[in-house]
């Protein structure tokens, strides 16, 4: 190409891909001009659109993808891609401290307590069942013992039961209810119900103890309902909160989404600690500083009707800030329906997850229920294996100083998994199966030789592998499930997926509250091991690793299956490294070409930008001000909207009303330009693309609405 086709108008070397900033550093190209009717070679092409389509934290400088490096130098880049990035947040937080020493502390509370308040109150307010159990069952032996006289047994089953199905129900429903109606009304359901739920548990009463048993189960499944509620709702909010309007501000999604769901989430082991250490000390004031039996019926009122009540008061507050402090949480649905022209629920969305994501919805589902076996099996019953660890003894401050010491090992694990969950070279699926290997191992180990290890000759060896076991399931499948569940499947429908795998997770909780009713400790090590080699099998076949991948990216590769054309879709969504085994098998990479999809790309902005462009060319002709709405929001500089305005055909600013990838004659051949043909080109083309508005009479770049910030 002639030097002078295209030419800054100052001269130095321009750094490719850099994007301009008003009043900012020079860059080379701060003036860039592109003659009307020329259309540049691929080279000033990547140049123009590199920063959108080829970001530097996954591409290489040549436009290489990470995951298509040799291997020592996918190494070499993705540890200098971590590391600066480690080093530029270092930086922040010394910034941060030094403007304010405490400032981390409330960028923590936003960031991570808040989003993960229901969690934590979910993780709060569900194994407080089974810690005040031990309690229960030392002061109405009559209800809880093995000779019970005064109430059912089947009752007495039903306090875990009902919980557990209020959970399972609330999960499907809410999932729906987020899809169809959206997620900040998800938001503010879920927190009124554990509210009412509350009350009701720090006030259930009744006549005789049988009664209060019923009006305590009926009132934890009312409860539970909003509880199985948070799961789709938190972590899909979480998500795709991380994901802000525009293109750039996909790099914090890709480096740290995984990080900011799980943060959220792990407010659950905060949630459990908090309940553990407060029963304790509940159970000393209100026992005169001692632990030890018998318990008086008005100190076990106090201390379990306190243990509800406290938190209610937290509860009330999250139903405040939901309603009047979270007002764009269903964005990303909205938009995600209006690019289809949906109004309620998805069902088209539904029917075709199925048929491309089925093997993503058995790994979700099957991996949560095999781990929730472990999980919930544990944890609602881990009175029996205390017992096993304590030397038996009869005092249930015992139980529960050893239960804390577990919980805080558990609450380890939650950090190192939100620590890791995003390094690609371990991420999602590694800690998901190494987890469950994990867990296999330190179950099946004591399973054939229990006697021993319950022992005092092994009974340390038994300690350590129980502490590990709890360590693992945080630090693998427990977090990665909650997070994949959700992150695997398209936006229309991501709570509805999620809230089914949890859902079938949760009857894995159930088979475990049932099966362990009728089953010995010995047998429970026979058979709890093999599920978590299940799940590791399950995770190895079905599951993709999404690490790094841009959530984006996922929405660009489902626009194509919504409009029926996957097999055009050529881009990283369908990279190997980020398709289960199943799918690989099934030949769903097999269309991946890097060169074709930088093309394919630049054809979807030049379609986002034509739609936003007749959207504000059509409130100029009506008289409309197009500066305060959200079409403003994009991160294309001068240079790109200089390309499409002279590189776009004019019938794609026609609406036909089509979803998805466009079927309009996009560009022309380089021997033709755009618009017009001829000597006179420039001015035909300005002519043609000129509405009844004074404002087109200006410079591209000063035609581009101009958002706040720019201003």
């Amino acid at each position: 190409m002639d030097d002078d086709v295209m030419r800054p108008d100052i001269h130095h070397d321009p750094t490719p891909g850099l994007i301009p900033v008003p009043h900012g550093p020079a860059t080379g190209d701060e003036a860039l001009q592109l003659p009307f009717g020329v259309t540049p070679d691929p080279d000033h092409e990547k140049a123009i659109f590199g920063y959108l389509t080829q970001p530097d934290d996954i591409y290489t400088k040549d436009g290489t993808y990470w995951a298509d490096l040799p291997l020592r130098e996918r190494i070499a880049f993705v540890n200098k891609v971590q590391n600066e990035e480690a080093k530029q947040e270092l930086k922040a937080i010394g910034r941060m401290m030094k403007k304010d020493p405490l400032s981390p502390v409330s960028w923590y509370f936003r960031n991570a307590v808040l989003p993960g308040a229901g969690l934590g109150l979910e993780g709060y307010v569900l194994f407080s069942i089974g810690n005040i159990e031990p309690l229960f069952k030392a002061t109405w032996p009559q209800c809880w013992g093995h000779n019970a006289t005064e109430c059912s047994s089947n009752w007495i089953a039903a306090v875990t039961y009902l919980e557990v199905i209020g959970i399972m129900v609330g999960q499907l429903v809410v999932g729906v209810i987020g899809d169809w109606i959206g997620r900040r009304w998800g938001l503010i359901q879920d927190a009124a119900i554990m509210f009412v739920g509350l009350l009701m548990l720090t006030a259930s009463w009744g006549l005789t103890l049988q009664g209060w048993v019923i009006c305590y189960a009926w009132s934890l499944f009312f409860y539970g309902f909003g509880v199985g509620g948070e799961y789709p709702i938190t972590a899909t909010s979480s998500m795709e909160n991380s994901v802000a309007s525009g293109k750039l501000s996909t790099r914090n999604d890709r480096l740290h989404r995984g990080r900011k769901v799980t943060t959220a989430f792990l407010m659950q082991g905060w949630g459990q600690l908090i309940n553990q250490a407060l029963l304790i000390i509940l159970l000393l004031i209100f026992h005169a500083g001692s632990g030890s039996p018998p318990y008086g019926l008005a100190t076990v009122q106090w201390t379990f009707r306190l243990s509800f009540a406290i938190p209610a008061v937290g509860t009330l507050w999250l139903v405040y800030y939901r309603t009047y402090k979270m007002p764009h949480a269903s964005r990303q649905l909205i938009a995600a329906k209006k690019k289809t022209n949906v109004t309620g629920y998805d069902f088209d969305s539904l029917a075709m997850t199925t048929r491309h994501f089925g093997g993503r919805l058995l790994a979700t589902a099957g991996c949560w229920f095999c781990n929730d076996v472990f999980f919930y099996g544990n944890k609602l019953f881990q009175a029996q294996f205390i017992a096993v660890i304590s030397g038996g003894s009869s005092s249930v401050l015992t139980g529960w100083i050893w239960n804390l010491y577990n919980v805080i090992i558990s609450l380890v694990g939650y950090y190192l998994a939100s620590l890791l969950m995003d390094n690609r070279f371990y991420g999602r699926k590694m800690m998901q199966q190494v987890g469950f290997l994990m867990c296999f191992i330190m179950f099946v180990v004591p399973a054939f030789k229990l006697e021993y290890y319950t022992s005092p000759a092994g009974i340390k060896s038994f300690q350590a592998m129980y502490f590990l076991s709890s360590f693992f399931n945080q630090f693998g499948p427990n977090s990665v499930t909650f997070l994949v569940a959700g992150e695997v499947f398209p936006t229309p429908i991501r709570a509805s997926a999620h809230g089914f795998s949890a859902c079938c997770g949760k009857a894995g909780a159930l088979l475990a509250s049932v099966l362990y009713n009728y089953i010995d400790t010995q047998t429970k090590f026979y058979v709890v091991p093999w599920f978590g080699l299940a799940g590791m099998i399950l995770t190895w076949l079905f599951l993709p690793d999404t690490t790094g991948l841009d959530l984006k990216e996922q929405e660009r590769r489902w626009s194509y299956i919504r409009a029926g054309k996957p097999e055009d879709y050529h881009g990283i969504a369908i990279h190997p490294m980020h398709l289960s085994l199943w799918e690989r098998l099934r030949g769903v990479g097999k269309h991946y070409n890097p060169e074709l999809d930088h093309k394919q790309k630049i054809e979807d902005m030049r379609e986002e930008w034509a739609g936003k462009e007749r959207m504000r060319r059509e409130k100029e002709v009506n008289g409309q001000n197009s500066m305060g709405d959200d079409l403003e929001v994009d991160d294309f500089n001068d240079q790109v909207h200089h390309y499409f305005r002279n590189t776009t055909d004019q019938g794609m600013f026609v609406n036909d009303g089509s979803a998805g990838p466009s079927t309009h004659s996009r560009s022309r051949n380089n021997s033709e330009p755009p618009f017009a043909s001829g000597a006179n080109s420039k001015e035909v083309t300005q002519e043609k693309i000129r509405p009844d508005s004074p404002s087109t009479t200006q410079t591209p770049s000063s035609t581009r609405p101009v958002s706040e910030k720019e201003q």
